[in-house]
């Protein structure tokens, strides 16, 4: 079980949470069934009664990378009956209008945002997935894939070392062998590394140059320089030298989800800056004395970093109230004070030209 990640810290909490049983991981998922790796091997199993019924949301249910209690049905079948603590949890909003919450992964120790050198570098997206990452639990660290098809990746790297700030940002070509040894200082035992990025963009291609042997289905480019989509679900996959990796599917949406606090450390900049403003609870959005606002103007911070800062925010905001009634009214009340404050603003600034 050590190969995938178990420590004298599992140990030590399913000792706590099982009176009966077997500790198991969840390796994938399928619709209502799971793949669970226990000592004696992969089983299937399915959620236990007692713990489907007492979840509050999908959130309390078994997810890919869990540590579950997995006990024996009289007619042989395994089910999954607790959870394990969870060190860590990787959640999004997930596709779609309904206000609903999808775990991506669980008990991530490190997360890869992986994007491909080109078209597909976005950093606008790629603050969403530091977002999300900060707010798991997990550490995360930005991977440039496709290194081989680029002679000079200078300014995709600038790019995204201008948003990912603090946060290690790796070049690496599966193809060639550029950057796998300084991504495999990640992989110690015990540690899960989580994989996420949009489809296309080398995941497969980069779990199979680091275990050394084609563990995951791959395709090839598109002639018009573009991957293709090749996982179908989430899977954990352990390397010969130590870690487990969490391949996942390209995601189409990426939707935060009660993630003001990774909001806030992908935009430790602004809000450093924001300290300096003269309100306290200033909206850099014109105020006078606003610091941010002021660093914009002076070229310190680019407008489309504060721009993408207000999105995000505003996003939360409206999640939070979509998912709580009372909140909405707030919002909306929040809405016209600012709508009126802004046209004194504007009053004010005609008044002194």
């Amino acid at each position: 079980m050590q190969a995938y990640g178990w420590s004298s810290h599992w140990e030590a909490q399913f000792r706590q949470v099982a009176t009966s049983g077997q500790p198991g991981r969840v390796m994938a998922e399928h619709r209502d069934r799971f793949v669970v790796r226990t000592a004696v091997g992969e089983q299937w199993a399915r959620v236990a009664g007692r713990l489907r019924h007492g979840a509050q949301s999908r959130v309390d249910l078994p997810a890919v990378g869990d540590w579950v209690v997995v006990q024996g049905d009289p007619d042989g079948t395994a089910s999954i009956a607790a959870l394990l603590p969870r060190r860590s949890v990787f959640v999004r909003r997930a596709a779609g209008d309904e206000a609903v919450e999808q775990v991506v992964g669980a008990n991530i120790d490190v997360v890869w945002i992986v994007t491909a050198l080109g078209r597909d570098v976005n950093p606008r997206r790629v603050e969403r997935y530091l977002a999300l990452a900060w707010e798991s639990g997990a550490r995360p660290v930005v991977v440039l894939t496709k290194a081989d098809l680029s002679p000079d990746p200078s300014t995709d790297l600038q790019r995204l070392h201008e948003v990912a700030v603090g946060i290690p940002v790796h070049l690496a070509s599966a193809m060639r062998g550029d950057g796998l040894d300084e991504l495999k200082r990640y992989l110690t035992p015990e540690v899960t590394v989580a994989l996420l990025g949009s489809s296309g963009v080398g995941k497969s291609t980069l779990v199979n140059a680091l275990a050394g042997e084609e563990v995951l289905a791959t395709a090839s480019v598109r002639t018009d320089g573009k991957g293709r989509h090749t996982t179908t679900s989430r899977q954990l996959v352990p390397l010969p030298g130590g870690g487990v990796l969490l391949d996942t599917p390209g995601m189409r949406e990426l939707g935060l989800w009660e993630a003001g606090q990774g909001v806030s450390q992908t935009f430790a900049d602004v809000e450093a800056l924001s300290v300096n403003c003269r309100f306290r609870d200033c909206r850099h959005r014109g105020e006078p004395g606003c610091a941010v606002t002021a660093a914009v103007e002076n070229g310190t911070l680019d407008a489309s970093r504060l721009d993408a800062y207000h999105k995000l925010r505003a996003e939360l905001a409206y999640l939070a109230s979509k998912v709580d009634p009372a909140l909405s009214r707030e919002r909306e009340h929040q809405a016209r004070v600012e709508h009126r404050r802004y046209r004194k603003i504007l009053k004010r600034k005609r008044m002194d030209g």
